[in-house]
């Protein structure tokens, strides 16, 4: 039975504006390959254009979230020349950086295992919550490859010296090692997930999308550079441009006189 590609990567967004990226693909455990990674990154880049979508969850069909790469795009891979195989890594991390930086908050609802590759997606989220019965692992070396264009994404989320470890060693991992790695923020038991899931939503749809916007930029822009003249100044400039915005008004004065705003799900204003 021939793969219909485009259902490969599904997108819905629903009236308040969530969407949801599902890795359809659940017969092959959401392993992906060229085609997906391009569907991801058009679905990716067509939600960072949309001002009404205010939550992006990705997700995935069927028990795992997904193994990483496709056994036959390995081997596809494997007979390319180098600059093939660097145009189809490069692939690879413009669709990852693509995720990382959409403007909208974004969710990782890790459902299953997920190895490779996924983790890279894992680690581009804002938020990511799993199943206590998910299994991590980050396995290139056993195959004598490195997790090269993710691991900027994973070193960033997990830190320096865990990334050497599990780098290293290809050893598969639990929820709780993933949690206490920061890898993922917190796990529940499978049958509260999406539960879990709305609640954080939830809390989401309440704020400002604009300073969510401009807090994702913010993050972004002061990691890892020092507290001097500029930063105060850039850091000041954005909060002042924030209090005289048309979002910022209007948060301020809901603030103020007690009522929700304009924004939040079920205002009147």
């Amino acid at each position: 039975m021939t793969e219909d590609k485009q259902s490969l990567v599904r997108c819905s967004i629903s009236a308040d504006g969530v969407a949801r990226v599902s890795l359809n693909r659940p017969e092959k455990h959401n392993a992906f390959d060229d085609v997906m990674i391009a569907l991801m990154k058009t679905q990716f880049d067509d939600l960072a254009k949309r001002d009404d979508v205010r939550a992006v969850i990705l997700q995935a069909e069927g028990k795992s979230f997904s193994a990483g790469a496709d056994l036959n795009y390995m081997k596809r891979m494997a007979e390319f020349d180098y600059g093939h195989n660097l145009d189809d890594a490069r692939a690879l991390a413009t669709m990852l950086q693509t995720l990382k930086t959409l403007p909208h908050p974004t969710i990782a609802r890790v459902q299953g295992n997920a190895f490779g590759g996924a983790i890279g997606l894992i680690s581009c989220c804002d938020i990511a919550i799993a199943s206590d019965a998910a299994l991590f692992g980050l396995t290139e070396t056993r195959i004598g490859l490195i997790p090269a264009t993710i691991g900027p994404h994973v070193t960033e989320a997990i830190g320096a010296r865990w990334a050497r470890r599990l780098f290293l060693s290809a050893e598969r991992f639990d929820a709780v090692r993933a949690q206490e790695i920061q890898l993922i923020h917190e796990y529940c038991d499978a049958a509260v997930l999406d539960q879990r899931i709305d609640e954080v939503v939830t809390a989401l749809l309440q704020n400002g999308p604009e300073a969510m916007r401009a807090a994702k930029v913010l993050v972004r822009d002061i990691t890892g550079k020092p507290v001097d003249s500029q930063m105060i100044d850039d850091t000041s400039a954005r909060i002042a441009h924030l209090r005289v915005s048309s979002e910022g008004q209007e948060g301020l004065q809901a603030f103020l006189h007690k009522r929700p705003p304009s924004w939040a799900p079920g205002s009147t204003k």
